[in-house]
C-alpha cells in the first residue's frame, strides 16, 4: 500500500469525517445509509489516489462519491421520494446529480452535532452518537473510549439512531429561539467528551489522550461555526487552557503531580497564551457563560507564576459568580477547596462540612479527597486516614489510587 495515500486518507478520516458524513446525510436523510456511503467513499480512495494522486481539496472528492454512491442506491432501491423522512428540514432538499467536486459544500456539521446531541436522547447515547458520526470513531473505539462493551455501544448507537427515526428528530440547525438551550446539550457532550480523557475514570492511566484530542477538535468546530456565541468560545479556552498542563500531571514514573507540585516552564505557553485571548473574548458578552466562567478561572491558575502567587480570592470570586449562572454542587465543592488554599485548611474543611447534605457529593470521590486533605494539614490524623480511605474506596484509577495509597502511607496506614 502506498504510505503517502494511507497517511492522506487517515488525516482526511480524522479531520474530514464529520464534514463528509454530513453532506451525505442531507442526500440520504438515513444515517446508515449515509454511514454506508461514506466509508465506500474512503475506501475507494485508498485505490483511486494510489492512480490519480491525493486531490487538492481530500473532502470535496469523498463527499462528490459518497454522495453519488447515496444517489444510486436511493434511485437503485426506489425510494428516493417514498423513504421515510427519517431526518427531515423543510430547508433539506437533495442535490442536483452532478460532480461537485469544484463547488463550496454547504458545511452540514452542525445539523449532524446537534442532531447526535438532541436533548430526547440520553446523555451516553449522545456521546456515542458524536463520537461515531462526527468523530468517526468505530464501535469498538467508541466502546473502549466509554468504557462499555463493544456489544452494549453498539446496542445504544442502534437505538439512538431509531429514535432520531421514529421521533422526526429534524436535521437542521436550532432556530435562534432555540439555540441557547440546544447548544448547552451541544458543549456539555464535547466537555464530558473532554473530563472523560483529562481524568480517565478507570484503567491504567490518568489521561486519555485519544478523547482529548477529539474533544479539542470538536471544540474547534464548534467556535469555527458559531464564533459568536460565548459558550463556544469558553469551552475552547477551558480545553486549551487545561490541558496545556498535560505534560506535568504524571511524574517521569507515572505517578500522580498535584498542581502545586508541577513545574509550569513545562507547561506550553503558545497554548495558555491563545486560551487567555478566548477568555477575553468570552467574557465580553454579559452575562458570562458558565464554560466562560470555568476557562476563566483555569486563566488565573495558568497565568500565576506559582502555586503560592495564584490569585485564590480572585478564583473564589468566579466561583461565586459561578455558582449564580450554574448552581452546582461539584462547582461549591471546588469553591470549598479554593477557600481552603485561601483562608487556610480549617475555613476549607468548614466549607466542606456546609456542603455534606448534598446528596450528589456523598458518593463523589474527590469530596472526600478534599476533606482528607484539609484534614492531613490540620493534624487530625484518624479523621485524615479514614478520609482518604474513603476516597480511595471510591476510585478507580489506577494512577489516582496510587496516589491516595501513598498519603496513607505518609501517615502509618498500610493497606
Amino acid at each position: 500500500m502506498n504510505t503517502t495515500v494511507a497517511a492522506a486518507v487517515a488525516e482526511a478520516h480524522r479531520l474530514q469525517w464529520g464534514f463528509v458524513l454530513a453532506a451525505t446525510a442531507r442526500v440520504t436523510r438515513d444515517l446508515d445509509l449515509a454511514e454506508e456511503c461514506v466509508q465506500d467513499a474512503y475506501a475507494q480512495a485508498l485505490q483511486q489516489w494510489a492512480e490519480d494522486g491525493v486531490p487538492s481539496r481530500p473532502e470535496a472528492w469523498l463527499t462528490t462519491v459518497a454522495r453519488r454512491r447515496a444517489l444510486d442506491a436511493l434511485r437503485r432501491h426506489d425510494i428516493f421520494r417514498g423513504k421515510l423522512p427519517l431526518l427531515v428540514g423543510d430547508d433539506v432538499a437533495p442535490p442536483a446529480d452532478r460532480d461537485i467536486a469544484d463547488q463550496d459544500i454547504p458545511d452540514d456539521r452542525l445539523r449532524l452535532i446537534f442532531t447526535c446531541c438532541h436533548p430526547s436522547l440520553h446523555v451516553d447515547t449522545r456521546v456515542g452518537l458524536t463520537l461515531r458520526l462526527v468523530c468517526g470513531l468505530s464501535t469498538a473505539e467508541v466502546a473502549r473510549a466509554l468504557l462499555v462493551s463493544e456489544s452494549t455501544m453498539a446496542a445504544r448507537i442502534t437505538r439512538g439512531k431509531k429514535k432520531i427515526k421514529v421521533a422526526g428528530i429534524p436535521y437542521r440547525e436550532p432556530s435562534p429561539e432555540e439555540l441557547p438551550a440546544r447548544l448547552d446539550a451541544v458543549l456539555d457532550v464535547v466537555h464530558l467528551v473532554f473530563s472523560t480523557g483529562h481524568t480517565a475514570p478507570s484503567g491504567e492511566r490518568l489521561q486519555r489522550r485519544d478523547l482529548i484530542e477529539r474533544a479539542l477538535h470538536l471544540a474547534r468546530v464548534l467556535r469555527e461555526l458559531l464564533p459568536a456565541q460565548s459558550g463556544t468560545t469558553g469551552l475552547l479556552a477551558l480545553i486549551v487552557l487545561t490541558d496545556a498542563r498535560r505534560r506535568t500531571r504524571t511524574r517521569p514514573d507515572g505517578s500522580l503531580a498535584l498542581l502545586s507540585e508541577q513545574d509550569r516552564t513545562l507547561w506550553h505557553a503558545e497554548e495558555i497564551r491563545e486560551g487567555v485571548r478566548l477568555v477575553r473574548s468570552a467574557l465580553r458578552h454579559q452575562p458570562p457563560t458558565r464554560y466562560a466562567l470555568m476557562a476563566a478561572i483555569a486563566a488565573e491558575h495558568a497565568r500565576a507564576p506559582s502555586w503560592e502567587a495564584t490569585d485564590w480570592p480572585g478564583i473564589i470570586g468566579l466561583y461565586d459568580t459561578m455558582l449564580e449562572v450554574w448552581p452546582s454542587p461539584v462547582v461549591a465543592l471546588n469553591r470549598a477547596i479554593a477557600v481552603g488554599q485561601a483562608y487556610g485548611p480549617a475555613a476549607g474543611l468548614q466549607a466542606l462540612g456546609e456542603l455534606s447534605a448534598e446528596p450528589q457529593l456523598t458518593a463523589y470521590q474527590y469530596f472526600a479527597a478534599a476533606r482528607a486533605d484539609f484534614l492531613r494539614r490540620l493534624d487530625r490524623m484518624d479523621e485524615a486516614r479514614a478520609a482518604y480511605r474513603e476516597a480511595l474506596a471510591r476510585t478507580e484509577n489506577a494512577v489516582e489510587r496510587e496516589f491516595l495509597r501513598s498519603r496513607l502511607e505518609e501517615l502509618g496506614d498500610f493497606l
